[in-house]
């Protein structure tokens, strides 16, 4: 059924509530296109690939969660970023995109899914401190590294980067799909035998 740009960026405004975040880059409407929309192409990153397929798709906007505008980069509209935004306007084709927000729902979040995915109960954040947590801990079923690493490899369908430490058995599981690096020590003083992140910056 169609429906409007504004009226999907209220839901998604109202349901993710991004006001509340800290984040690394703008959430929300980030290229506008037309407001009337019948086809939305979803994805994790705003790539060049996405964009093509979108324009295949003749849709009118683009969900993301990783888009673009990110602190420290530079501002200009040229190269790779400009091509893109470009494309994305010459067939006005708006850009969504939410980020951290996308990460700390606590049933649509990329870290509540994840837990369902590998079969982990949720027991709090990993900073018990935080409203709107962006990492989680919580419990699996005990098992040992390699295990864990087999597991997260079969779910997750690519090889899992194992990095070696921590006790022979995992039960207590840290993870966080959004600012991984930032909450390492978190899961450190929260007891996590196994720390689960898509960074391996930390």
């Amino acid at each position: 059924m169609p429906t409007t740009l504004t009226h999907i960026l209220n839901w998604c405004d109202l349901t993710l509530t991004p006001h509340a975040f800290k984040d690394y880059c703008p959430n929300g409407l980030q290229v506008e296109g037309r407001d009337n929309i019948q086809r939305i192409v979803t994805g994790v990153t705003a790539s060049k690939a996405l964009i093509d397929a979108a324009i295949a798709q003749q849709a009118d906007a683009i969900l993301v969660h990783h888009g673009y505008f990110w602190k420290g980069e530079d501002p200009v509209l040229t190269g790779m970023k400009g091509d893109r935004i470009r494309l994305l306007m010459q067939h006005g084709i708006s850009l969504i995109a939410y980020h951290l927000p996308l990460d700390a729902h606590p049933t649509l979040g990329n870290n509540a899914a994840l837990a369902d995915l590998l079969g982990f109960h949720i027991t709090g954040a990993l900073d018990p401190h935080d409203a709107r947590p962006i990492g989680n801990v919580g419990t699996c079923a005990p098992m040992n590294a390699e295990q864990m690493a087999a597991h997260l490899s079969q779910a997750l369908g690519r090889p899992a980067l194992h990095l070696a430490g921590g006790p022979a058995q995992i039960r207590k599981v840290g993870w966080c799909t959004g600012g991984a690096q930032g909450f390492l020590p978190q899961a450190v003083a929260q007891g996590c035998d196994a720390y689960i992140s898509g960074e391996v910056s930390e």
